[in-house]
């Protein structure tokens, strides 16, 4: 009676199905006894494969960079750094491809599939004892790494031809992993190219219009088509929280033991509100102090199953399930200037995976491949390699959770 009772009112005050409310902070077992977990991130921004090197986006807002985001140490980034000619990225891009545009690397980085060996990925996933892995399918470029149906109305064939999203999820599965699927909900610069300088450029950046129901149709193909155990979306989604609930329905119908992140909080449009005099410089005060203080942590939101603070250890207040999210170095996307000053040592990328794994969270550890040749690159395969060494004697499932 009590549970009947706290389910109506959760339904009452949410307006939240009750199917999800049962849902509601509570991943399935298998994703809480897997404990690590491999994150792709492969753009086309891995073609140039450059990003600023030194300084995380907690330590720009810390330092009141005037534009912090220009100069994130993310590749996958790349396309929108460009957009300011006097930052790190557009430097080096202006000094080696002239006025090119981005679109261009599209060729060496399809060129590069011809050596793409998805088995041998999975292989080398699976060693290291990873229970699941998370493709990024479309980030905030805009392409999309399988031949979706859904046409893009601004960019006409912005998307691959050779099905990368299927033969990975046929490979890790033969592998004996999960396979979840990682989708840029929140960005799309083929629909909306604002450059994103300051933090208030955040928000003017998110598509509407007809953007919503694109992406929405595109979720709903890459759901039906790739069944992904984890559905991670990024940013936050452009539409009304109904509408949210709509693809949460869908997916859990298709995916009964599904996972969903929560980083889909409901983004109404701001354009009018940060246009009224002085909004837009007190939102961008608020929200540099915020990242300053506490790093990149998504907002609470009404559904989700876990937590995804980002290169981060849990953050005060945290309760549920979490997974902390980051990459070997700096960067999520391969950036070729990296250094072994930039990556995770031995020690301490053994030594955080369970720190992570006892705080009660799971470790999400990306793998960035290069874009001309579709190869895993020899600093990033040595930790993967550790990884595997480690989990052979002393297996990441045994790792005890917080008392």
């Amino acid at each position: 009676m009590k549970h009947d009772l706290a389910l109506r009112l959760a339904t009452k005050a949410t307006r939240m199905p009750p199917e999800l409310v049962r849902r509601n902070r509570q991943p399935p077992p298998w994703w809480t006894a897997a404990r690590l977990g491999i994150f792709i991130h492969w753009t086309i921004a891995s073609v140039p494969a450059f990003a600023p090197r030194g300084r995380h986006i907690q330590e720009l807002a810390a330092d009141k960079h005037p534009l912090p985001t220009s100069e994130v140490p993310y590749v996958e980034w790349y396309p929108n750094s460009i957009k300011f000619p006097q930052s790190s990225a557009g430097r080096y891009h202006r000094e080696h491809y002239g006025a090119a545009p981005f679109e261009d690397f599209r060729a060496d980085f399809e060129g590069g599939l011809e050596q793409w060996d998805p088995g041998a990925w999975a292989e080398a996933f699976a060693a290291t004892g990873a229970g699941y892995v998370v493709f990024v399918a479309k980030h905030h470029d805009g392409y999309c790494l399988w031949p979706t149906e859904v046409e893009n109305p601004h960019a006409p064939g912005w998307h691959c031809q050779r099905d990368v999203v299927g033969e990975l999820a046929e490979a890790v599965r033969a592998a004996g992993m999960k396979f979840g699927i990682y989708y840029s909900g929140g960005y799309d610069f083929t629909f909306n190219p604002h450059p994103i300088g300051t933090f208030t450029d955040s928000f003017r950046a998110v598509p509407f219009d007809d953007y919503p129901a694109y992406a929405a149709a595109q979720v709903r193909e890459l759901v039906e088509r790739y069944e992904p155990s984890v559905l991670w979306n990024d940013i936050c989604w452009p539409a009304p929280q109904k509408e949210i609930y709509k693809i949460f329905q869908h997916y859990f119908e298709v995916v009964p033991d599904g996972c969903v992140n929560d980083r889909w909080a409901s983004m109404p449009n701001l354009k009018r509100l940060l246009d009224l005099p002085g909004v837009d410089r007190a939102v961008n005060e608020l929200v540099r102090r915020t990242v300053a203080k506490k790093g990149l942590v998504p907002p609470s939101v009404v559904f989700s199953q876990h937590r995804t603070p980002e290169y981060m250890d849990r953050p005060p207040g945290f309760d549920g399930a979490w997974e902390m999210t980051r990459g070997m170095d700096q960067s999520f996307g391969y950036n070729r200037f990296s250094t072994e000053e930039d990556y995770l040592t031995q020690a301490d990328l053994l030594n955080s995976l369970p720190a992570t794994m006892r705080s009660g969270g799971n470790f999400l550890l990306n793998v960035g491949p290069r874009g001309e040749d579709a190869q895993i690159p020899p600093e990033q395969l040595a930790r993967l390699r550790w990884m595997a060494e480690r989990n052979a004697t002393a297996p990441w499932t045994e790792v005890p959770p917080a008392p």
